[in-house]
């Protein structure tokens, strides 16, 4: 297992979640969530929190269909990765199914004790969490890297 902070983001069409792991990747813990903007603030503020934490790699959740299709949430979720790529090179950004993420959340919300109403504003973090610790898992098992490189391009350009 790389030693080495991960961020792992739950990008939505609202709010993305962000979440990190310590930096001998035991434990994942949410961070913040960021609110989507159509000029980009979203992605300096995700490009932020990878050079603060001084990130070894990001991963991205990866919204498929449950029979593993694509939908328009897929290609945005897609595209935002690539354009962080673009802004955050030579760390590399890595695109990570995420079927199930949220429901998993949801539960977890719930048995936790958290009411339904307060879901809203942390739900993207526990989605980033159980992403991340997904992603970790896979790695432990695997010894290699979870998911798929994400392309980076340049900001304004998909």
């Amino acid at each position: 297992m790389r030693s080495g902070v991960r961020l792992a983001f739950d990008v939505g069409k609202v709010r993305v979640g962000v979440a990190r792991c310590d930096a001998d990747a035991i434990l994942a813990v949410p961070v913040t969530t960021l609110h989507r903007d159509r000029y980009g603030g979203d992605l300096e503020e995700a490009a932020d929190l990878v050079a603060d934490h001084n990130a070894l790699e990001v991963i991205v959740g990866l919204p498929r269909n449950m029979s593993g299709g694509s939908s328009s949430s897929t290609h945005d979720a897609r595209g935002w990765a690539r354009r962080l790529a673009g802004m955050i090179a030579p760390v590399p950004v890595r695109l990570v199914d995420e079927r199930m993420t949220t429901i998993t959340a949801h539960r977890e919300l719930h048995e936790s004790g958290r009411r339904e109403k307060s879901f809203r504003s942390v739900v993207d973090q526990a989605a980033a969490v159980v992403i991340l610790e997904q992603a970790l898992a896979t790695e432990r098992s695997t010894h290699a890297p979870a998911g798929e490189q994400a392309d980076p391009i340049q900001r304004g350009r998909q």
